[in-house]
C-alpha cells in the first residue's frame, strides 16, 4: 500500500521533531566525565591524550566518508554510463597504466597519512612523562583499591555505592587527584584480569595479576570523572566502577591530610613513587 504525500510529510516532520528532542535532551543531560543519554559520540575530553584521540577519530571519520562517497560516485557512473542500453557495444580495453598506478599509489598514500598521526598518538599514550603523582590501582573481585605512595603510602578500597548517582558509577571512596598534574597510574590485578578504563581521559589498560602495567593522564578540568572495569572478570563485573575526583592543588593537599588519618596504611604492597623506581 502506497503512502500519500501528506502521510510521508507527517512522518518526516515527526522524525525531525524526535531528532530535535533527542538532541535537546542530550544537551540538557550533558555532564562532564560520564555517559550521556542517547550518546553517539565520544565523551567530552578531559585530558591531552583524549584531545588527540578525539582529533584522530574525527580525522578518520572525514577520510572514510570521502572515500565512501567517491566509491559510491564511481558505482553510479558505472551503472548509468555502462549499462547495456547506454553502451550496447562494450569496450574491450584490458589495461590502463595510469589507472593501475593510481589505484596502487593512492591507497598507499592514504595509509601513510593515517599511520603518521596513529603512531604519534600511540607514542603519546605509552610514553609516560615525569610524574607529579603516582597512584597504584589494584583490581579485585569486584572493586578497586588505590594506594598513594607519594603521600604517606595510605591505601583504601573503592566500592560501588547503591545510594549515589550516577547509577552504577557512584562509589563510596573516589580517587582524588590534582588538576593539571601528570598522574602515573600503576595497575595490577589481585585475583583475575581486570581493566582500568576512563573514557574522558583516554585511558584503558589491563590489570593483570603478577604484572604491573603503567599508564598516565593529566586532567585539565576539575570535577568528577567516571569509568568502569572493561574486562569480563566475573559475575559482578558490571558493578566495579572507577570514580576520579579532580580538584585544585589546595583542596588536594587538604584531602591528603584527611585521608592519612582516615585510611591508615596496613598493607605491605610495594610500588613506585614519582620520585624514583620501584621500592
Amino acid at each position: 500500500m502506497r503512502m500519500s504525500m501528506g502521510r510521508i510529510g507527517r512522518h518526516l516532520l515527526g522524525l525531525a521533531v524526535a531528532g530535535l528532542t533527542l538532541a535537546t535532551g542530550r544537551a540538557a543531560f550533558a555532564e562532564l566525565g560520564q555517559p550521556k543519554p542517547w550518546e553517539w559520540t565520544l565523551q567530552e575530553s578531559g585530558s591531552p591524550v583524549m584531545d588527540n584521540i578525539v582529533w584522530f577519530h574525527n580525522f578518520l571519520f572525514v577520510l572514510i566518508t570521502l572515500i565512501t562517497l567517491f566509491v559510491l560516485a564511481l558505482l553510479v557512473i558505472v551503472v548509468i554510463k555502462f549499462n547495456a542500453r547506454a553502451n550496447p557495444v562494450p569496450s574491450r580495453t584490458t589495461h590502463n597504466t595510469l589507472i593501475e598506478v593510481a589505484w596502487t599509489l593512492v591507497p598507499v598514500l592514504i595509509l601513510v597519512g593515517i599511520s603518521v598521526p596513529s603512531f604519534r598518538l600511540l607514542f603519546l599514550e605509552l610514553d609516560v612523562p615525569k610524574a607529579d603523582l603516582t597512584i597504584k590501582a589494584t583490581g579485585k573481585q569486584w572493586y578497586w583499591s588505590y594506594a598513594y605512595p607519594d603521600n604517606g603510602k595510605f591505601e583504601f578500597d573503592s566500592l560501588m555505592a547503591q545510594d549515589k548517582q550516577p547509577r552504577l558509577l557512584g562509589v563510596d571512596n573516589e580517587m582524588v587527584v590534582p588538576v593539571n598534574k601528570v598522574i602515573r597510574v600503576q595497575v595490577t590485578g589481585a585475583d583475575v584480569i581486570h581493566a582500568f578504563a576512563l573514557p574522558a581521559f583516554g585511558v584503558k589498560i589491563d590489570a593483570i595479576p603478577g604484572r604491573l602495567n603503567e599508564t598516565w593522564f593529566k586532567a585539565t578540568k576539575t570535577g568528577m570523572f567516571y569509568g568502569q572495569c572493561s574486562e569480563l572478570c566475573g559475575k559482578d563485573h558490571a558493578f566495579m566502577p572507577i570514580a576520579i575526583r579532580v580538584v585544585e592543588d589546595q583542596e588536594f593537599a587538604s584531602w591528603v591530610e584527611t585521608a592519612k588519618k582516615k585510611f591508615a596504611s596496613g598493607g605491605t604492597s610495594t610500588y613506585a613513587s614519582a620520585a624514583g623506581p620501584t621500592q
